[in-house]
């Protein structure tokens, strides 16, 4: 008699903490730090699937070939996965296609970081919707769709909406209930207090220490993006120029990432900017990228786009006064009382820029703001991963424990 074939994990009883295995086809920048943030504080145990991040295109079709074929083997020589943790670059449906069975029958949680039917694309260049397709697929082959922020989510099931409509026949109208009804905010969990260590011991009454130009010159703005099209960096630069024919002083840090040769808009900026600019690029050493959070009065976005926003919110919890556009995710991290003196709509920046400034004076106070920098911390400490993790963690057992329940059912 042929021995009865074990149960799969998800239909045993919970063990102290559940093996998730999180798959990443695209492990870099934000993607890396988030991964490595959740799987080095939760009570569960991952295993980590990864590709470097880069060639995102090829991630999105090559990615799940090989992480399935790592996966395969590594069923074969370990105990099998309760959970899947993916990422959005990753084809899921195709991965599950490939995967050793007992892999691809585990529950499956999809971390929605960004997706590809409305990132925003450069101008002349028209949009694959193969791309969006992939995330429409592997959401609905996953049980359970977390998006980090409620602006992505809405925008991301309107864009779904919107491309069902396009679609010549055979429409799988019913796709956009399914993913309504199994998706849900969870923000994206934050490494803030780390930057405690490196806070001034003055406290924030006394900011400028030297490191970043002479406090005389004026307040410090801090733009702390990426130096590309979607952050639309040449708004930024225009509403400086503004500032420099009203003969407001200030000094200007520029401190995002920066790959490949700098477009006309920064060689302009660089020039026209020369006397303000202290920083002008990424800043290598965590502890002086520390530092300069801490020192900055005013931290500028004008992106036309952002999922969520890790680079503000970092700026916010360092204290910095906040000049950000009314949309987006910014109204969900800046709290509703805030709004009106945070955020800027169409046509605003440079009244709000100007007054910001102005309101960095020793007169106005520390931070620029009329509420103290460390109400201001509460905005965004919630993002910490001290706060996030249990919601983590939460989230995969309940993902696990439904699974469960259903097999159980079935069976």
């Amino acid at each position: 008699m042929s021995a009865r074939p074990e149960a799969p994990p998800w239909l045993v009883a919970a063990p102290p903490g559940l093996r998730a295995w999180a798959l990443e086809p695209y492990f870099g920048g934000s993607h890396r730090r988030f991964l490595q943030g959740l799987a080095s504080r939760s009570r569960h145990h991952y295993s980590l699937y990864t590709l470097p991040g880069r060639d995102w295109k090829w991630r999105m079709h090559g990615a799940a070939l090989t992480l399935a074929a790592e996966c395969r083997a590594a069923a074969q020589a370990a105990d099998p996965p309760h959970v899947l943790f993916a990422s959005d670059m990753l084809d899921l449906a195709t991965f599950k296609a490939l995967a050793h069975p007992v892999v691809a029958a585990a529950p499956t949680i999809l971390y929605m970081h960004e997706n590809q039917l409305t990132y925003p694309l450069p101008p002349g260049v028209d949009r694959d919707l193969g791309y969006g397709f992939k995330n429409l697929t592997s959401v609905l082959a996953a049980e359970r769709v977390l998006f980090n922020s409620a602006f992505h989510r809405e925008e991301f099931l309107s864009a779904v909406e919107a491309l069902l409509d396009e679609l010549p026949d055979a429409v799988p109208y019913w796709a956009a209930d399914e993913v309504a009804a199994k998706s849900e905010v969870l923000p994206l969990g934050c490494d803030l207090a780390w930057l405690d260590e490196h806070r001034p011991a003055n406290g924030a009454c006394e900011r400028g220490s030297g490191r970043w130009g002479d406090k005389a010159d004026g307040p410090l703005l801090l733009w702390n993006q990426r130096w590309e099209y979607d952050k639309a960096p040449g708004e930024f630069f225009w509403a400086l120029y503004a500032l420099q024919e009203r003969g407001l002083p200030f000094r200007l840090a520029l401190a995002g990432a920066n790959h490949g040769l700098p477009t006309a808009e920064f060689v302009e900026a660089r020039r026209r900017l020369d006397r303000e600019i202290v920083q002008w690029g990424r800043v290598e050493q965590a502890a002086d990228y520390a530092s300069l959070l801490w020192e900055a009065d005013i931290v500028v976005s004008t992106a036309l786009h952002e999922f969520f926003g890790a680079a503000v919110v970092e700026a916010l919890y360092c204290g910095c006064h906040p000049v950000l556009p009314r949309r987006l995710s910014y109204p969900e991290i800046v709290p509703k009382e805030a709004h009106r003196e945070a955020l800027y709509g169409p046509g605003e920046l440079v009244h709000a820029l100007v007054r910001a400034v102005e309101r960095a004076s020793p007169a106005g106070g520390a931070t620029g703001s009329s509420w103290s920098m460390e109400w201001q911390r509460t905005w965004v400490s919630r993002y910490d991963w001290n706060a996030m993790v249990s919601r983590y963690d939460s989230a995969v057992h309940e993902c696990w424990e439904d699974a469960r329940a259903k097999g159980i059912k079935e069976g």
